[in-house]
């Protein structure tokens, strides 16, 4: 068996899941609001900017309520950051 043959073998489950997860998963496109929300958390927390746009997504997304969804991360700074605007994070 090939390496390029064992690659595509390796990704079918991760896909399955990826793809299970996705029928959950709420996306938020790039708005105002939402480039808006990422500048101010900048100002308030030591975030990368992707990082900012991602927790200003999820503000938009959960209407400025932060405790009716979780935040899944596994990074530090932007797990510390989400804590602190009311997020559960996963």
């Amino acid at each position: 068996m090939d390496r390029e043959h064992r690659l595509e073998e390796g990704l079918i489950r991760p896909m399955g899941q990826l793809r299970r997860l996705a029928e959950d998963w709420l996306e938020v496109p790039p708005t105002r609001e939402v480039r808006q929300r990422a500048t101010l958390l900048l100002r308030l927390h030591p975030l990368r900017a992707a990082d900012a746009f991602q927790l200003g997504s999820a503000l938009t997304a959960a209407a400025d309520h932060p405790d009716v969804i979780d935040v899944v991360c596994s990074d530090d700074r932007l797990s510390a950051a989400a804590r602190l605007e009311g997020f559960r994070v996963l």
